[in-house]
Formats: structure tokens, C-alpha cells, sequence
């Protein structure tokens, strides 16, 4: 069968969906996932995007903007960003040709939206109006004095603070999280590459960067995924504290009002605490950073303040790469290596 006839023949919710199997189909496609307050409904078929016109690889990052669409990072050149209505349907695409669409941040300042984009393949953080024209790009580490000749340098996502600083996590190379000024100057760079679990505030892998205004004083927040953590900071570097959740190989993470989410991208299995892929979910932390759900995940369960180990328990994701949560609160779950799929919907119950 020719691909144009197999195109033709094929379901919309196949292409959408490939993962999941057919026996196993009916009853994932409107499960509902999570715990307490915050259950969803699955729906795997909630992409209208042609793969023709608009093709994915990895999708990687996805925000909402003002206008209430959602717009989405990916590493296909033909398309680095879709942006969608929360209905699934395409509104826009457009490309800078990024080797490696990874890292996608809103930053709105002075009542006008930007986009920061982390190219990690081409080691290149650019800021974007939201139809794409680039409004700004950041030094390279090795051209700005952060960084020597040697050191790799591949940031996986960037974030602006209160007063327009940049930070950006350098996620797939050397492990800091480098502050540039508004206009692109380096400040400084803190964190860095550690092997060992008790040096707090140091990373083995530095793969996300938020600004957590949930308290009195906004912190930046990073992602240190191999080690099932979250780190703290003050907007200066100084470390701040840090939370362990054993299990959740997260990617970045994501406020929305007191909540904190992250797509867990890979796990673990029972009684097997190695890194596994395709043991994806969701993680949803209240204000005091305890785990109240875990969609697509087992119930969390605490002894004392920590939380025991989190597990996938429906195999609605394969690796979860990132969560948006919309105005409604309901949630898009963007995926790597999963079959090229576009991005599930998880409608608020």
C-alpha cells in the first residue's frame, strides 16, 4: 500500500494516536485519570493537525498565550512551532529553522507577549515575536565569558524574570543556569554538573527553568531530572531548597496559580529503580509542593513530608516531555519519542 493511499485510509484518531493498541483503544480514550480534585478525562483524539501540512517529531513544549491558543514547540524543521485553539485545530505554523525545537517560554512584559526558544542542537536561546519574528537572540556561552572553548553548551529551555533577566537552563550540556539582562548580557551562571546527590543545588541534568511566584518572593525554579528533584533559587543564584520525588524523571516545570505540574518523561517500574522510558505521567504538586495527583500515574502516597515512590499506572503516555495547563484547567501533555504523536488533551472532571 502506497503512503498517499495509507494516509487516505487511515483514521484521524490512528494518526493521532499510534501508541495505543487497538484492543486497549476504547477504554483509554476517555479514561479518567488523576486523583482528588484534579481528575481528567482522556482524549487522545483531540488534534486536528494534517500530518501532511503540519508534521511533528518530538513534541516538546507547549504555552497559552493571551488570545487563549495554544502554541507549540517541535523539532520538525518544516514547522518548529503550531499554534492551536483548544479545540485542536491548527490556526498558524511557522519556522526558524531550529536543528532542535526544544525549550518554549511566554514572557509578557509591558502588556506585549514574546516567546523564548532553546535550540539545544545549535546551542542557540532566541526571542520571537508570537509570529515568529526574532526580536533578540543571546550570545553563545563560549562568546559571552560564561563559558571556555571547551565546555559544551546545549540550553533546553530559557525563562524571563520579573525584571527581564533570562534564565537559561543548559540542560543537555554543562549543567549551570546562565542569567543574561534583557538585552542579552551575561550576568552570571550558577548550579553546575555534580554526580553526587548530596551536593544541593548542583544538577546532573539542569532540563527545566520556570519563575515560581507562588510566594512571597519570586524564586527561579529548575528541574533536575535525573535525580527526581526540584531546586530553588533567589534571583541572584544563592540555593534555596529542594524537593524529592522519587521515581519522576520530570522535564520542566510549570505554575499555574498555586499549583506545580511537570510531565514525568521517564519512570520507574515495581521494584526496579532504574530510568525507563515509556512510563510516562503526569505529576500535579500543590503550594506546599506536596503531590496531591499523578494523571496516567499511582495514587501519591506520603510518610511523613516525603512522598513514596511515583509510578505510571495507565499507559496513556509513553514520555511525557511537557504539560499546559489551560484557562479552563484543563491539560495538554506534549510527548518525545512516542510515534511522532501530537499532543493528548486531558479535559478537567
Amino acid at each position: 500500500m502506497n503512503r498517499r493511499r495509507f494516509i487516505s485510509t487511515t483514521t484521524a484518531s490512528a494518526l493521532a494516536a499510534p501508541f495505543v493498541k487497538a484492543q486497549s483503544k476504547t477504554s483509554l480514550n476517555g479514561a479518567i485519570i488523576g486523583h482528588g480534585e484534579h481528575r481528567y478525562r482522556v482524549d487522545l483524539e483531540w488534534c486536528k493537525a494534517n500530518r501532511e501540512k503540519h508534521p511533528v517529531k518530538n513534541c516538546h513544549e507547549m504555552v497559552m498565550d493571551a488570545q487563549k491558543r495554544l502554541i507549540m514547540i517541535t523539532d520538525e524543521a518544516k514547522n518548529n512551532i503550531l499554534i492551536f485553539d483548544k479545540e485542536g485545530k491548527v490556526l498558524d505554523a511557522w519556522t526558524l529553522k531550529l536543528r532542535g525545537g526544544h525549550g518554549l517560554s511566554l514572557d509578557v512584559r509591558d502588556g506585549k507577549e514574546s516567546l523564548l526558544l532553546c535550540d539545544p542542537g545549535g546551542g542557540r536561546v532566541v526571542k520571537t515575536s508570537l509570529s515568529g519574528e526574532v526580536v533578540l537572540e543571546l550570545p553563545h556561552a563560549k562568546d559571552c565569558g560564561a563559558y571556555d572553548a571547551v565546555t559544551k553548551y546545549a540550553p533546553t529551555e530559557a525563562v524571563a524574570g520579573p525584571n527581564g533577566d533570562i534564565y537559561v537552563a543548559d540542560g543537555y550540556g554543562s549543567q549551570f543556569i546562565l542569567q543574561f539582562d534583557a538585552a542579552g548580557k551575561f550576568i552570571r551562571k550558577f548550579g553546575g554538573n555534580s554526580t553526587q546527590a548530596m551536593n544541593a543545588g548542583k544538577f546532573m541534568q539542569a532540563h527545566g527553568v520556570t519563575i515560581d511566584t507562588r510566594g512571597p518572593t519570586p524564586l527561579v525554579l529548575c528541574t533536575e531530572r535525573i535525580r527526581n528533584e526540584f531546586h530553588w533559587y533567589q534571583l541572584d543564584g544563592t540555593y534555596s531548597h529542594s524537593v524529592y520525588l522519587p521515581g519522576a524523571f520530570m522535564s520542566r516545570p510549570v505554575i499555574a496559580g498555586d499549583l506545580l505540574l511537570s510531565g514525568v518523561c521517564f519512570g520507574m517500574k515495581p521494584n526496579d529503580y532504574r530510568m525507563w522510558r515509556e512510563r510516562g505521567f503526569i505529576i500535579i504538586l500543590d503550594k506546599n509542593n506536596r503531590v496531591i495527583s499523578a494523571p496516567g500515574g499511582q495514587q501519591p502516597k506520603y510518610e511523613g513530608d516525603q512522598v513514596s515512590l511515583l509510578l505510571q499506572d495507565q499507559p496513556v503516555f509513553r514520555n511525557v516531555h511537557d504539560v499546559c495547563v489551560d484557562d479552563a484547567g484543563d491539560l495538554y501533555g506534549c510527548q518525545w519519542n512516542a510515534d511522532q504523536v501530537y499532543p493528548y488533551k486531558l479535559h478537567k472532571v
